[in-house]
């Protein structure tokens, strides 16, 4: 029961720290894909799934940091170039959600998240670990934007300002959003 808790403890965290900053939406003029704010100037549409770096199918742990608080749980993850499914478990394997993204649209849905919070944020961070890097740079520049791939990882900046940072290695990739204050660790094979 206590495990649960945690789990619904943690959604409903990570779910408001992102309400909190930023709001996505599925339309903006002309563009009809859905994006995210990756700062509060910087739109970030998301990207087609055929830009993914290597398809994957397999599960991993998730771990977030939010707030002061740590949690953990299970997601089994398969992305390709059709698009990107997700099932998030807690540890006893109960569902606690489920993410698909075809390219135009998202689709979430959880028993403990808020009605009102959108999966995009799960893709778009999803997508600058695991997509294209040329791809990414371009996104990234055309919204004002550096980004930085290196030997182990990957940073976005806003001028000066680290804002992201992506640490990937055989078995873990980290994600530091130093903006919004999050951390989120995958743990699992990404060769």
């Amino acid at each position: 029961m206590s495990s649960n808790k945690n789990g619904i403890a943690f959604f409903l965290l990570l779910a408001g720290g992102f309400l909190c900053f930023s709001c996505a939406s599925a339309a903006a003029g002309r563009e009809t894909r859905p994006y995210v704010w990756l700062t509060d100037s910087a739109r970030f549409f998301l990207l087609h799934p055929e830009n993914i770096e290597a398809p994957m199918d397999n599960h991993q742990l998730l771990s977030a940091s939010f707030d002061g608080q740590n949690f953990q749980m299970l997601a089994w993850v398969k992305a390709d170039e059709a698009g990107l499914d997700m099932i998030l478990m807690n540890e006893l394997g109960a569902n606690m959600g489920e993410l698909s993204f075809r390219g135009m649209e998202v689709s979430f849905s959880s028993l403990v998240f808020p009605r009102s919070f959108g999966g995009e944020y799960i893709v778009a961070d999803f997508q600058l670990c695991f997509y294209d890097p040329a791809v990414l740079r371009g996104a990234l520049e055309s919204i004002g934007l550096y980004f930085e791939q290196t030997d182990t990882g990957r940073r976005v900046f806003e001028g000066e300002n680290l804002i992201i940072e992506i640490e990937r290695s055989q078995n873990l990739v980290r994600l530091i959003n130093h903006l919004r204050g999050y951390s989120l660790t995958l743990e699992g094979n990404f060769e």
